[in-house]
């Protein structure tokens, strides 16, 4: 018998909820962050908001900004969270 208290590695979450989770972290980036970024800058229109240029750059590198320190800094994105589609280690 071994008594060996070596912590065992989680099984990979299901595919549905990884799917499912990099979906709905792209919607919800895009629609608030853009909407952040289109109201500080001034392209809000009436169906939403425009963005080109600059504020099209910068949206771009919070959406970026917002996975990374979702995954790397924070152990997963708030979907993969809610979803628990991350892997424990």
């Amino acid at each position: 018998m071994s008594d060996d208290p070596s912590p065992q590695p989680q099984p990979w979450p299901a595919a549905w909820r990884i799917i499912l989770a990099a979906i709905l972290d792209f919607f919800t980036a895009f629609f608030v962050i853009g909407y952040i970024v289109a109201r500080f800058t001034g392209n809000l229109t009436e169906g939403g908001f425009s963005l080109t240029g600059g504020p099209a750059l910068l949206f771009f590198a919070l959406i970026a900004l917002y996975f990374f320190a979702g995954i790397k800094l924070f152990g997963g994105t708030p979907w993969q969270r809610l979803l628990r589609a991350t892997r424990r280690r």
